[in-house]
């Protein structure tokens, strides 16, 4: 064991264990941590004390706006008097406190805020979210709270909405205990707990208390959201015991005794909160249980707190102490001489700690952060055992001999240089794919001797793969006379919609002039149709065992590919996706072509011809485009004859432009057979190009 504690390999794992113990603290994996606890979360509410992990619905009720409200309702957002309106009814049926989850900090376009702080008046107990301005830029310092409107000010409760996303995930509430003090503000779901129990909230000792409940918070005054199990439905505000529909309050007859029993019986004596579930309010949050809108969450704190708040963090000590427990375990199973045991124990070690925090989180009700001891147990695993050294030896050479033929010299030495910018084992990440095809190309094909076609078909590939390097692009593949290339991977490419326009551009110009060479030589004219499109995609290695390629694949690719068959439509020969346009606007001009759904794809997307660079649009090109957009923006107005007219003047400029040809033949179609009334300027695309 003396020996042991001597070698390299196991002081960096003892230096990586005490270098976890910051990470841990200050939360640096959350992301990674949070999967963890989703997993656990999942085997609670499945398996844990039902009576613990219930939602007390015959305390907290939830009154949305959703999907199906604003379509009957015909607007939105919900005007504030109707807002008014449903808090006075809810009073008047008998609940508690109620909860506007309606940030309302700017005055009213329609003077209701005196009507809406009149029903507030009139109803009592309302509270109304605030907001606290942190300067991010200053080390997330407090500026100020941002109240609603004088008039509701002067009627209403306020407590402010913030929540603390760790990781992504809308996990847990933040107390701000010197804003409570200073400014009396505490977050929405404390006030209204505090206000239904008639007290008034404080921390003490890291302790939140509101009357008799004592809430421990962590190191960040936070405390653990406890997420109830749903039966049978999604979200919180669609389980018929707690969500009602805001419709129903404003549609419900106050003199008819048999509505007022009906809907008393569902807010009587509770805390209800009133807010929105409809996807353009933008309210919806990733949780541990899944995505949850903005009010259940509050619902769900409030829920929390009445229970206490059962969620509690394992204390720094015991974490550290399980952590030292893990690291002694994994240098002493590394004392073993045999390979194999080493493995099978190093597995089982892990193992174990998986079952103790799953037992403890689902049980007890304590939570461990797992992730951080098992990166370091990972990890000073693969630094002890002898592989990785030798792996690392071989890594520079295989950069080499694996991407030489198809990425340029200077991507090569970079990678070379820092190989973590390499990950072979598959990733998704946000890339840019480009296809071409060469027009025509079987017909060429006849016309000429294998030898003649190997030659020219070289040539070609070659001056357009050249181009590609230059503009730090990978060649993935070539099929016959497509390529295929993508930029994004391996090195990280911020700009690689722009590379691959720019290459695309430069590509189409070096074309016009081997063309003008081949027909002096004798030889057909090569015309390049190119696909370009950027978004998410997978890239690895990828194939057999004894073969595999580094390569791309997923949806954006496809429309990539889609893209270039679909320059046949309009007889053009570059065509990007608006998501490629999106992030190269600013250096390449273009003309928008038309809003497509391309086979295979519902979703319509917009997609442009790539012109040139930026700012070297001149001439008669640059007439024909603004033609061509006034044409464009008079066709999708349903003016197919003025349309026409325009499109027309463009042939004057340039007869063959195959766009402006393209829209005067559709514009011909649909004056003589116009699109009906729901025509909303997509063109579907029924074949592939």
């Amino acid at each position: 064991m003396k020996k042991m504690l001597k070698r390299y390999d196991v002081l960096f794992t003892i230096l990586l264990f005490l270098l976890i113990i910051p990470a841990e603290y200050y939360e640096w994996f959350s992301g990674f941590e949070n999967q963890t606890l989703s997993l656990r979360h999942v085997l609670r509410n499945t398996y844990g004390d039902m009576e613990k992990t219930r939602f007390p619905h015959e305390k907290v009720a939830v009154v949305v706006q959703d999907e199906q409200f604003f379509e009957e309702y015909g607007s939105f957002p919900l005007r504030r008097t109707d807002l008014g309106i449903i808090a006075y009814r809810l009073r008047k049926l008998g609940a508690e406190i109620v909860v506007i989850d309606m940030l309302m900090d700017f005055a009213s376009s329609y003077d209701e805020d005196p009507i809406i702080a009149d029903y507030f008046k009139k109803a009592g107990n309302v509270i109304v979210v605030s907001q606290l301005v942190f300067d991010y830029h200053d080390g997330d310092r407090f500026e100020k709270v941002a109240y609603p409107v004088e008039d509701i000010l002067e009627v209403a409760e306020t407590a402010y909405s913030n929540h603390q996303e760790v990781g992504g995930m809308q996990n847990r509430l933040r107390i701000y205990p010197e804003i409570g003090e200073e400014h009396g503000e505490w977050p929405v779901s404390v006030k209204a707990v505090a206000e239904y129990l008639g007290v008034e909230p404080e921390v003490v000792d890291n302790v939140l208390v509101i009357g008799d409940i004592k809430v421990k918070l962590d190191q960040f005054n936070d405390f653990i959201n406890d997420y109830s199990p749903l039966e049978n439905v999604q979200y919180l505000s669609r389980d018929p015991n707690v969500g009602i529909s805001a419709m129903d309050i404003l549609d419900m007859d106050m003199a008819d005794e048999d509505d007022i029993e009906e809907y008393a019986s569902l807010v009587e004596g509770k805390i209800v909160f009133v807010g929105e579930t409809a996807e353009v309010g933008h309210d919806k949050f990733d949780s541990v249980v899944g995505e949850v809108w903005g009010v259940e969450s509050l619902a769900y704190e409030v829920a929390t707190i009445l229970k206490g708040a059962p969620l509690r963090s394992a204390s720094f000590s015991v974490e550290i102490t399980l952590m030292l427990i893990v690291l002694v375990g994994l240098i002493y199973i590394h004392s073993l001489s045999e390979p194999r045991f080493r493995f099978l124990l190093s597995f089982l070690l892990v193992v174990a700690y998986f079952v103790f925090c799953f037992m403890m989180y689902i049980y007890l009700d304590l939570v461990f952060s797992m992730s951080y001891t098992l990166i370091a147990t990972v990890v000073g695993f693969l630094t002890i055992n002898v592989y990785l050294f030798i792996e690392e030896r071989k890594e520079k050479s295989f950069i080499k001999n694996a991407f030489g033929q198809y990425l340029s010299p200077k991507v090569i030495d970079k990678l070379v240089e820092d190989p973590s910018n390499l990950s072979l084992g598959g990733e998704r990440r946000e890339m840019t794919a480009f296809f071409s095809d060469v027009q025509g190309f079987s017909t060429i094909s006849e016309s000429l001797t294998p030898d003649e076609l190997v030659h020219l078909l070289n040539e070609y590939l070659t001056e357009m793969c050249d181009i590609i390097a230059e503009h730090d692009g990978t060649i993935d593949k070539f099929e016959g006379d497509a390529i295929i290339a993508f930029w994004g991977a391996p090195l990280q490419q911020d700009n690689h919609a722009t590379l691959a326009c720019l290459s695309c551009i430069d590509m189409q110009k070096r074309l016009i002039e081997l063309r003008e060479k081949w027909a002096q030589e004798g030889k057909p004219q090569l015309l390049a149709r190119m696909g370009v499109n950027s978004g998410p995609m997978v890239v690895g290695n990828m194939g057999s065992q004894s073969r595999m390629d580094y390569t791309i694949m997923g949806d954006s690719v496809n429309l990539a590919a889609r893209l270039e068959g679909a320059n046949k439509f309009y007889k053009n020969f570059t065509m990007i996706s608006e998501f490629t346009y999106e992030q190269a606007k600013d250096a390449i001009e273009v003309r928008e072509l038309d809003t497509v759904r391309v086979v295979g794809k519902n979703e319509p997307i917009t997609v442009y011809e790539v012109l040139d660079r930026k700012g070297e649009l001149t001439g008669d090109r640059a007439k024909l485009i603004d033609a061509f957009r006034k044409g464009l923006e008079t066709y999708k107005a349903r003016k197919f004859k003025e349309a026409l007219e325009v499109f027309e003047s463009g042939l004057a400029i340039s007869p063959m432009d195959g766009p402006t040809l393209t829209y005067i033949d559709r514009c011909k179609r649909f004056i003589e057979d116009p699109p009906g009334e729901d025509w909303d300027g997509v063109y579907t695309h029924t074949e592939k190009g």
